[in-house]
């Protein structure tokens, strides 16, 4: 069934328990508000910029948007592109273009003008819905963007090349749209990283959105007595699938803007949450900050925080058993997953086997993988090969992108450029992603491998490892590093470090630098790649 069935329902069964928290511990400031606004979303005037909805005030949200949206002609198959900061609207106006039968369009925030006509030309988008954040960006292509489009402006002071969000919804119906859909029909276009260039539109059924909600709530056995700390952007398949275990829990979910550790701590105290999913440099910054003195643990109330998992990118094991050693009794997770999978889940790890920590895990609900060659023979157990998944939350396709669909869509299995292996006991393990392989003298080099071990390094915050172009060897690695805040490192301390590791897997060159990550915590290895790989071999070829 669409997930939106799960919204109605909550708003049935649980009318008046809050659905949604917006908090910013951060910001201070009130945001000014229309009076019908303020009847149905009340500022906590006792904490700094805290906002809640219950579930009927959610889904009435989302219908007044959708009966907007059909009284201007949006209706089954359009699309209508989201572009804001998260938000406590973000959802509802994602349930609202849901219920119309439009297909929702999440626009990463990062995008600079150029990206954003791109994006809307390649979905072939008709509404923009966008955040105060986002004029300038908008405002550059104006012209373009509105035409043949509808542009929604989500705050105040609407900007004249727009339509204002709180004015065209105040007085439409608050009743369901009555739309009739199917696991069948098209739910939703998301997009691909972008870090090797344009992104691609991916299109998914209602099934796919279905799948992740009913396989998040079931992987971390969510309850309504949970609630969910959410802190990545809801553009993102991860942040918004993950809290969909929420949705079919009828439990309540913190959306959280702030990544330093006592905010994520205190909002885990105050706000009660049991389940918290983190990227790779939040928990490296909690535990640095307790490793410091700078937190401490007993000023805050944790004892209700049951599960912390994290994905995205590949974690490292030595950060797992050092948060272990804190939080002893923290059941953990890792999920694995693509855009094209709809985002976390494919594969994950199970709160029950934390003993595989450093394996992304098994099959996840409803899924299946197989690990094969160039040939799409499937490899020997404990070989190297491409990951491969199939289930009901692949994509349909590259949205008119034939050529792409047709390399990455094989027979239902969807091909995700990740290499891996399996143990004896079917776990699998992330060795790397297939264009970031390493081929230094003919052997076939791991970055992940190698970032694993150095990040055993007391000194070590972050660590990335890249291919650099090398005359003789064709490629050789270049480990960048990012010290821990108040600590000094040299060369010699990191060759020293890793002598322990084969001769060929040690780092031929050292970089001290900042780690680039994206919003969803992934390295960006391109940008490292351009940074140091093209102008260092200039510079040296003209010194010789």
């Amino acid at each position: 069934m669409p997930v939106m069935e799960y919204l109605e329902r909550n708003a049935r069964k649980c009318p008046d328990e809050v659905a949604l928290v917006e908090l910013n511990p951060e910001e201070r400031d009130r945001r000014r508000m229309t009076w019908k606004e303020f009847d149905l979303i009340q500022p906590d005037v006792n904490k700094p910029y805290r906002r809640e909805i219950t579930w009927s005030v959610f889904n009435e949200k989302a219908n007044r948007f959708a009966n907007m949206l059909l009284s201007r002609g949006v209706g089954k198959g359009d699309k209508v592109a989201i572009l804001m900061y998260n938000c406590l609207e973000w959802l509802p106006i994602y349930f609202g273009v849901l219920k119309t039968g439009a297909i929702a369009v999440p626009f990463n925030f990062r995008y600079d003008a150029d990206e954003i006509v791109y994006c809307a030309e390649l979905a072939e988008v008709d509404v923009i819905v966008f955040g105060d954040a986002f004029i300038g960006r908008i405002e550059t292509n104006a012209e373009r963007l509105s035409h043949g489009r509808l542009l929604i402006f989500v705050g105040d002071n609407c900007p004249s090349f727009a339509e204002s969000y709180h004015e065209l919804v105040a007085d439409c119906s608050s009743k369901n749209p009555g739309i009739h859909l199917t696991d069948d029909d098209f739910g939703a276009i998301y997009f691909s990283s972008g870090t090797t260039g344009f992104p691609k539109a991916i299109l998914h059924k209602h099934q796919s959105l279905t799948q992740a909600a009913q396989m998040e709530a079931k992987h971390h056995l969510t309850g309504r007595d949970d609630c969910f700390l959410c802190i990545p952007p809801l553009y993102h398949t991860g942040a918004k699938f993950h809290w969909m275990g929420s949705l079919v829990a009828c439990s309540k979910a913190v959306l959280l803007k702030g990544t330093r550790p006592e905010t994520i701590l205190k909002a885990v105290s105050d706000e009660r949450c049991t389940i918290v999913w983190l990227l790779v440099p939040w928990a490296q910054d909690i535990l640095d900050a307790l490793d410091r003195g700078d937190l401490k643990l007993e000023d805050y109330h944790l004892s209700q925080w049951r599960l912390m998992h994290i994905g995205a990118q590949p974690v490292p094991p030595s950060l797992i058993k050092r948060w272990m050693e804190y939080f002893p009794n923290h059941q953990y997770d890792t999920n694995y997953g693509l855009s094209e999978s709809t985002g976390p889940g494919c594969v994950h790890l199970g709160i029950g086997n934390i003993r595989k920590v450093g394996a992304i895990g098994v099959p996840g609900y409803r899924w299946e993988c197989r690990i094969v060659d160039e040939n799409g023979a499937e490899v020997k157990q404990g070989d190297v090969g491409e990951l491969c998944v199939k289930g009901p939350g692949v994509m349909t396709c590259y949205y008119r992108n034939p050529e792409e669909t047709a390399a990455c869509l094989k027979d239902g299995w969807l091909f995700t450029g990740d290499m891996a292996m399996q143990d004896e006991e079917g776990f699998i393990y992330l060795v790397d992603r297939k264009k970031d392989v390493i081929v230094s003298g003919g052997e076939n080099i791991y970055p992940v491998q190698i970032e694993d071990f150095i990040r055993r390094f007391d000194k070590v915050k972050d660590v990335a490892v890249i291919g650099l172009s090398d005359r003789r060897l064709g490629e050789k690695t270049a480990a960048v590093i990012e010290i821990k805040e108040g600590m000094t490192c040299t060369k010699e301390e990191i060759d020293q470090f890793c002598m322990a590791l084969p001769r060929y897997k040690r780092p031929k060159e050292v970089i001290f630098a900042d780690i680039p990550r994206n919003a969803t915590g992934k390295i960006e290895k391109p940008r490292l790649r351009e940074r140091y790989g093209a102008d260092r071999l200039v510079a040296k070829e003209t010194t010789e």
